[in-house]
């Protein structure tokens, strides 16, 4: 029998895991953003990125980065990573070459990345995962 794949709980734990092991100025960064990992992207937020599959959503970055952060911005929320556990599942069967985990870590990292305020060409810089 197969093993099912990871519920939103077993996903959230490996983001929660990924975020325990960054280093410690990342690690107090990151305390104030929410973590939310749902099933899919939500379509609002779909039809704002102008995106028509949600199989291309692994994660989002939500709030104001670090960079550009202001004592006079009146945030309506905190700030917020989403994960969405069927997209990453997704792709991580379609890759094939990558743990679970690492896929989770490295969709977390990258998300947390912008919060402190790199762009993805900043991320891509330093970063070959998606080659």
């Amino acid at each position: 029998m197969k093993n099912p794949a990871p519920n939103l709980a077993e996903i959230e734990e490996m983001a929660r895991n990924a975020l325990a092991q960054l280093p410690e100025a990342f690690r107090r960064a990151a305390c104030d953003v929410a973590l939310i990992v749902v099933e899919w992207p939500p379509a609002p937020i779909l039809d704002e990125m102008e995106i028509d599959d949600p199989l291309d959503l692994t994660g989002l970055y939500e709030g104001i980065p670090l960079t550009e952060k202001s004592s006079f911005d009146q945030p309506l929320g905190p700030d917020t990573v989403w994960l969405f556990r069927a997209p990453i599942l997704a792709e991580w069967r379609d890759r094939g070459d990558v743990s679970l985990e690492n896929l989770v870590t490295h969709v977390v990292v990258h998300e947390f990345a912008h919060h402190l305020g790199w762009s993805d060409t900043d991320i891509a810089m330093i970063d070959r995962w998606w080659e």
